[in-house]
């Protein structure tokens, strides 16, 4: 479904009563967004808008991490928000320490982790544990994000594989939107030889060549998730962006942007 079907399907009266279903009227519904959904949130976001009434106020940072923009960090410190979109775990540790709403929490896409170089540059071979692992002590310079994606290769993976004294001095940690960029900018410019981040966040950065994803048995299971967050104020609009996020109907731009869909899950 495109967006212009989307469109004609949030005009239909079921539609209607999926996003309005438990608000009385038009709100403003603060958002926490890190940057591996934030693509198909921003497609997807004119047509909720329309169809139920209510505006989308927007803040952006990385799931995790002690950055003051990381969205653990601004929710701390008491900043406005509805609700959350980030990885899954992320959106389990807020609820751990009363910062979400846990049982609100609903899984909206999973999301693999892939690897970029500079566009014209050979590909190297990722396609087994081996070769990957030979790929990173081969390669010149390496770049992480500094989210969810991040934390797990540089706290568990090359670990995993035996390597992180090796790669250590190589590797580089990227700030994230909004005040950094994709990791897949870092590669572009050719400050790092490889990049690795969530595959819907380096696909559509120009200048990169998309090398594939880590290979299956080292993908950690990443999920994005939206919840209510403990102090929202809208709660009823809230839920009817994350009902219209989860809805199969969604499930065409989640696709499309790199991300497997999990409608009905």
């Amino acid at each position: 479904m495109n967006i212009r079907s989307l469109a004609r399907w949030l005009s239909l009266p079921a539609a209607a009563a999926l996003l309005m279903a438990g608000s009385a009227s038009a709100a403003d519904v603060h958002v926490m967004i890190s940057a591996g959904f934030y693509g198909v949130y921003s497609e997807l976001r004119p047509a909720f808008e329309r169809a139920s009434g209510h505006r989308l106020v927007t803040t952006r940072g990385p799931s995790m991490g002690d950055s003051p923009e990381a969205i653990p960090t601004r929710l701390a410190r008491g900043e406005t928000a509805d609700v959350v979109i980030l990885d899954g775990g992320a959106a389990d540790e807020l609820g751990k320490r009363g910062l979400a709403r846990a049982e609100s929490k609903v899984n909206l896409a999973r999301s693999l982790i892939g690897m970029v170089v500079r566009a014209g540059a050979a590909k190297p071979d990722i396609g087994s544990v081996d070769a990957f692992r030979s790929t990173l002590l081969a390669a010149k310079s390496i770049a992480y994000s500094d989210s969810g994606s991040g934390t797990y290769l540089s706290t568990t993976l090359f670990p995993k594989l035996g390597i992180a004294d090796q790669v250590a001095g190589r590797s580089r940690k990227v700030r994230g939107p909004p005040s950094g960029e994709p990791v897949a900018a870092v590669v572009a410019r050719g400050e790092a030889e490889i990049g690795f981040q969530q595959v819907a966040e380096l696909i559509h950065v120009p200048g990169i060549a998309f090398v594939g994803t880590i290979p299956t048995e080292l993908q950690p299971v990443t999920l994005f998730a939206a919840a209510l967050t403990s102090g929202s104020r809208q709660p009823e609009a809230a839920s009817a962006l994350i009902r219209f996020l989860a809805s199969p109907e969604a499930a065409p731009v989640i696709s499309k942007a790199g991300l497997m869909p999990l409608s009905g899950r």
